[in-house]
């Protein structure tokens, strides 16, 4: 009798032994970066499908939603990144629920919970049918990740992911600003109070007649200061023919005068990304960028979570320091510089297949690009990642037929951001030195965004 009672209890020490064991291991070494980014791929993917069709939300309610969805996931899955530090210390009344150090998280199922609340945040008026495809995501990765750890681990997670997301979304209803911007991109903002002369913007048409994100340059910005939001000074105005402003918009000009070739056309199109319904916005292109190179190069989640994170901050930043300045110089639109010394005839390239609207030109002041500033900051934070020689093609739109799509290759990120800012010159849209400065410009916020105190 005494030999059978003490089988029994080394065999539940054994058990008991064994199961601590087995939940120290997984609290030891199930870390972010032993899973893939497959998590964080589809929820761009659906980000992209979704935003491409959101009314308001360019040029920076967007790159704004990726910051804090990025940011969030960031910070959820920091106990799991022994190698990164959480940023929240860096802002005022962000704080941030932590894990239980003792037991185990499944960190793709953090993930999953966090994007599932707050997309549909962020998008409050997406259609239903917008919001049933998150249900339909999260769940699916809920299903799959049931077969993978204990339903205890799963729920945990999950609380973990929301009470994360929560947390990130009241402290982004405190941007009074940025929260709802979306609601009404032309708030406030008078241009014809801010028309003093030649040269000032003035609405173009087709378009609204009003200006676009007056006062988006005052949103809440994650590494730049405000001194930081007005970028170096345009070119002087003239109308004189033998002005260095004069022979920029004579570039334009000979651009598309008689015609485009088909490269800058090509270039042109496969850059573009200006209008609602047609594509995604020009910021979140960066993320469809990114997403190439994770699925590409089978990147751990780790990585995933990185890029996310990064390429939101410096997407939204670019968009607020972008805008900031825009409306500080208020420099017209080469369409109005044109039109009254040149040619008044001439329109610009830029074509809307949807409506059928040619001679489009975007509804905000020219200086710097919005394409050029977000496009070299998106590709500061990916080359800081992937390398700085990371030569790519990008498929973004390799589908499409209303435009020519065509995939096109490059040596770098820095290469696709230069050409990204070279297209809306053959389009008309921007003079040289607006896209020039918005890659300076763009890198150099992407850069502050890189030395952020991510590493410990």
């Amino acid at each position: 009798m005494k030999l059978k009672l003490y089988a029994f209890l080394l065999t539940a020490l054994s058990l008991t032994v064994y199961s601590c064991r087995k939940d120290s291991d997984e609290t030891q070494f199930n870390l972010v970066f032993t899973h893939t980014s497959d998590v964080v791929v589809k929820w761009n993917d659906l980000f992209l499908q979704v935003e491409r069709f959101a009314a308001g939300y360019r040029p920076g309610p967007a790159p704004r939603a990726l910051a804090y969805m990025g940011l969030s996931a960031y910070e959820a899955c920091i106990s799991g990144m022994p190698s990164y530090k959480s940023l929240a210390p860096l802002y005022s009344g962000l704080v941030i629920p932590k894990t239980d150090p003792s037991l185990a998280y499944h960190w793709p199922t953090i993930v999953n919970a966090s994007y599932e609340y707050l997309m549909p945040q962020f998008f409050a008026a997406a259609t239903n049918t917008q919001l049933q495809a998150m249900t339909v995501l999260a769940n699916d990765n809920y299903n799959s990740y049931k077969t993978q750890v204990s339903d205890d681990v799963l729920t945990r997670s999950k609380e973990h992911g929301i009470k994360v997301a929560k947390a990130i979304w009241e402290w982004s209803k405190t941007d009074p600003v940025g929260h709802d911007h979306y609601k009404d991109p032309f708030q406030s903002y008078d241009w014809q109070t801010a028309y003093k002369k030649e040269g000032d913007w003035k609405p173009t048409f087709p378009g609204p007649g009003k200006p676009m994100g007056g006062v988006w340059g005052n949103a809440k910005a994650f590494a730049i200061s405000e001194s930081d939001k007005i970028c170096r000074a345009p070119l002087t105005y003239s109308a004189s023919k033998s002005s260095k402003l004069y022979a920029q918009a004579l570039e334009v000009y000979s651009q598309n005068t008689p015609t485009l070739s088909y490269e800058d056309e090509w270039i042109g199109e496969f850059w573009s990304d200006d209008l609602l319904n047609l594509t995604f916005s020009p910021g979140p292109r960066w993320i469809a960028i990114g997403n190439q190179v994770l699925q590409r190069e089978k990147s751990n989640l780790e990585t995933g979570i990185l890029m996310n994170a990064k390429v939101g901050l410096a997407l939204n930043d670019a968009s607020i320091g972008c805008w900031k300045s825009k409306y500080f110089y208020n420099v017209e639109r080469p369409q109005t510089y044109i039109n009254r010394v040149i040619d008044p005839n001439w329109k610009p390239a830029l074509f809307n297949p949807l409506t059928g609207e040619k001679g489009v030109t975007p509804s905000f002041p020219a200086y710097p690009s919005g394409h050029s500033t977000m496009g070299a900051a998106g590709a500061e934070v990916l080359a800081s990642i992937f390398g700085y020689n990371y030569a790519m093609t990008d498929n973004c739109h390799k589908t499409r037929t209303e435009f020519e799509g065509k995939p096109r290759s490059f040596t770098s990120f820095l290469d696709m951001a230069q050409e990204n800012a070279w297209s809306r010159v053959p389009l008309g849209v921007h003079y040289r030195m607006d896209c020039e400065e918005g890659v300076r410009y763009g890198t150099e916020i992407g850069r502050k965004v890189n030395n952020l105190p991510w590493k410990k």
